[in-house]
């Protein structure tokens, strides 16, 4: 059973043999998803957490009336307001990781990078972080604006695989891998809200076409991890009230349902099996996460919790060792594996967590690097395994170049497929960001922009509005 991340790799020409470019599931086993390595994240953040400040107070608050302010008074207060909390840097750096992680681990298809960095974790537990945060205020407005920044991003994406595959002749009502008839046209609704698993045609068009036949399954295939988002958002208010009354049965709650269904011990068929899985394999992050956000590791003393930790993971490796699936050592294909490996590598990094408000040293070069891909999370990850299908042809092209007639020349094009397809894809990516990127502002109702790699115009590095930009006396925030 596979719990995550998919390969986009299509079959290379002849003479080719990219490695990773067979589909890999990026949720649990199912009927009709791609099987092979991996499916992460978004890896998701938890596809992944919108970047930006969390709102305070209600939206369209009106602003207090300019009135000056007595030197005694001010400076305190701007003493105070220097403390409030921004962006934690460390966080986005782990995500920043994470994402690219993802990208490298469809491309190559590596199965060490599951264990060398268990991406979609640690992207759960980042978004059960801020989703606690942001529970501080009421949780059905949370929620609507979880959605909200999740759906139109999505419906992007949706537009166009589902204009290619019509256009391919797919058609779900017709489509035997899908169920066909009423139900497999309402299955298509899962591209606007993704309560299930979206459909898609296992094969579309012929190997000679443009884009190899499994395209639509290696697009599709990374949209599992909206799904386990979606329900882990709506969840949490419920589970956040769990985990502050009884929080170590909270916590390691999902590990146990994991042992249940993750193992064999109790099988759940189809979709439902599925979903039940991914929420119980990610759930104990998830919930990490807010153990983070409420300081409960840090009271835990680090070497108690690091001596733990490790304890855990080297019971998921020996777990591993005796369930390898057809990838060898990909967790993503042993789920209780997965879910213990993912919870103690967690609990180590958030318990060094530093807290960074700057990046530090060398880091600090990688600023801008960082800040684009939070604030692009969403796009990033629903478009990176289509842009990776999407460098197959182009590396195709190289073939017909004039001075790749000889052998030699061919050769070591064969050598250096992958290679080429893992320069090609960033590029590509730049480009989606550009095309796609700008959704994910006015998902959040922010001002849109196309290359969002520092902060807003009048906004801070810590995301709060600097004294020359306040919100106008309207009431009505930019």
């Amino acid at each position: 059973m596979t719990t995550h991340e998919y390969t986009a790799g299509p079959t290379p020409p002849p003479g080719a043999a990219p490695a990773g470019t067979g589909p890999e599931p990026s949720g649990p086993e199912f009927s009709g998803r791609p099987s092979g390595p991996g499916s992460s994240g978004p890896e998701p953040s938890g596809p992944v957490e919108p970047y930006g400040p969390e709102p305070s107070g209600r939206a369209g608050a009106s602003a207090s009336p300019e009135v000056p302010v007595p030197a005694a008074v001010s400076a305190p207060a701007e003493a105070a307001g220097a403390g409030k909390p921004g962006r934690d840097r460390y966080l986005d750096l782990l995500r920043s990781i994470a994402l690219v992680r993802v990208i490298v681990y469809h491309l190559f298809g590596w199965a060490w990078l599951s264990v060398l960095f268990p991406s979609m974790g640690v992207m759960f537990a980042l978004a059960g972080s801020l989703m606690a945060r942001s529970l501080s205020r009421p949780a059905g407005s949370v929620i609507r604006g979880r959605v909200r920044r999740l759906l139109p991003p999505l419906w992007a994406f949706g537009a166009v695989v589902l204009v290619l595959m019509f256009s391919g002749g797919w058609n779900p009502a017709r489509d035997p891998d899908t169920g066909g008839g009423v139900w497999g046209v309402a299955d298509v609704l899962n591209y606007l809200l993704p309560v299930g698993a979206p459909p898609y045609p296992a094969h579309l068009g012929s190997g000679s076409g443009l884009l190899d036949p499994t395209w639509a399954e290696q697009a599709a295939g990374p949209l599992w991890y909206l799904r386990a988002y979606l329900w882990f958002v709506v969840a949490s208010p419920l589970l956040l009230r769990a985990f502050r009354r009884v929080p170590w049965a909270t916590l390691l709650a999902p590990l146990a349902l994991t042992a249940v269904v993750g193992t064999g011990l109790v099988t759940l068929p189809g979709e439902t099996g599925n979903a039940v899985t991914d929420f119980a394999v990610y759930g104990g992050c998830w919930v990490l996460g807010f153990a983070h956000h409420d300081g409960m590791l840090a009271k835990v003393p680090r070497y108690l919790a690091i001596s733990g930790s490790t304890a855990v993971m080297a019971f998921a490796l020996w777990w591993a060792s005796g369930h390898l699936g057809p990838e060898g050592w990909d967790l993503n294909d042993i789920p209780l594996a997965d879910a213990l490996w993912s919870f103690g590598f967690v609990v180590i990094l958030l318990q060094y967590s530093p807290s960074w408000r700057e990046l530090p040293g060398r880091l600090a070069r990688w600023d801008k690097a960082v800040t684009l891909s939070n604030n692009r999370a969403v796009t990033i990850y629903l478009w990176h395994n289509m842009l990776i299908m999407a460098t197959f042809p182009i590396v195709d092209r190289m073939y017909d170049l004039p001075f790749m007639d000889g052998d030699g020349a061919t050769a070591a094009l064969d050598a250096t497929y992958t290679l080429w397809t893992f320069v090609l894809v960033w590029p590509l990516t730049a480009l989606a960001v550009l095309a796609f990127g700008w959704i994910e502002d006015l998902a959040a109702k922010r001002a849109p922009r196309l290359w969002p790699d520092g902060p807003a115009r009048g906004t801070s590095r810590g995301g709060h509005r600097s004294p020359s930009r306040a919100p106008s006396r309207s009431g009505h925030r930019a």
